[in-house]
């Protein structure tokens, strides 16, 4: 039997350290294996508590708690050689933002042995592609192909349209590629609100927002108003979305451009003119027409009653 315990400077061990760096101290037993260590190396490390063990196909050289990124390879690792990051988790992994995944979402292709384990997400999928695979870094989905796969896991609708919305609000998918990964999907109950929910996220999207809303006001019974009606200040022209010049009521659509730097500025100046000329502005980002249409209505109905409208009887 070999020796179980590893002398600081074995170069085994110093090469098992380097690859670990990069993988937020975790490894694979397979590359354990690779570097002419055993599975009593591994079992003499486990006992005098120098490692630890993360599911059965992972760990950890220190006893610690792991990191994001050492939890992430972990999970890859369980899954298998052809595992990666998907949904939600790719994103994250990749920069997303302010979003919290319930668990690690591994893709496996269909057919591939599912090693379970109540640590990680790990599922089959016929739409399993290496060509949707990044080709450097801890292995996962490209954006555009995380972004429709965790809308299409998402919990909720909710989820899913928020998922969508902020990979293209802070830059990791473009609404367009979103799109073209969206055409892939034959085949899913949520994929027709997905739709809707891209041709929001792309350019011109503000003229089918206004449409919705229209629709959905003459349902309500509410005055029509008035559409793209210009107004000028000084030498800036603006263009109002919704406009109910009787009674001085302004609704600004807000497509997901409204929300970034270059247009914080001017947004406010135009807010500020109609604010000055006695309007009364409400806002309706797109995101909020498809989360919360009722609510936003109710509002729009609130202050065209508070300036003197009354429903017909």
């Amino acid at each position: 039997m070999p020796r179980l315990v590893l002398a600081a400077d074995d170069p085994r061990l110093l090469a098992l350290q380097q690859v670990a760096m990069t993988q937020g101290r975790v490894v694979s037993r397979r590359q354990i294996y690779d570097l002419g260590l055993t599975r009593w190396h591994v079992r003499g490390q486990l006992r005098a508590r120098r490692w630890s063990r993360v599911g059965d196909q992972a760990v950890s050289l220190h006893t610690g708690a792991l990191t994001a990124d050492g939890q992430r390879w972990a999970a890859v690792f369980q899954g298998g050689p052809r595992a990666h990051l998907d949904g939600a988790s790719a994103l994250v992994a990749g920069g997303l933002q302010r979003f919290i995944e319930e668990r690690i979402r591994v893709t496996v292709p269909r057919g591939a042995r599912v090693r379970r384990t109540p640590l990680f997400d790990i599922r089959q999928t016929r739409r399993w592609s290496a060509d949707d695979v990044m080709p450097t870094g801890i292995p996962r989905a490209r954006p555009a192909v995380a972004a429709v796969r965790g809308a299409l896991w998402a919990v909720s609708d909710r989820q899913a349209t928020l998922l969508l919305t902020m990979a293209v609000q802070q830059r990791l998918a473009r609404a367009e590629d979103i799109g073209i990964e969206l055409l892939r999907i034959r085949r899913d109950k949520r994929r027709r609100m997905l739709h809707a929910v891209v041709l929001d996220l792309l350019e011109g999207a503000g003229s089918l927002g206004e449409l919705e809303v229209s629709r959905l006001l003459r349902r309500r019974g509410l005055p029509r108003p008035d559409r793209q009606v210009l107004r000028r200040a000084g030498r800036r022209r603006y263009y109002l979305d919704l406009y109910w010049e009787r009674w001085k009521l302004v609704v600004e659509i807000d497509g997901i451009q409204h929300a970034w730097a270059e247009n914080v500025v001017p947004d406010a100046l135009r807010q500020n003119v109609l604010s000055m000329a006695g309007d009364t502005v409400l806002r309706l980002p797109l995101l909020g027409l498809r989360l919360a249409p009722d609510e936003f209505l109710d509002q729009i109905e609130a202050a065209l009653i508070a300036r003197g409208w009354t429903r017909p009887a």
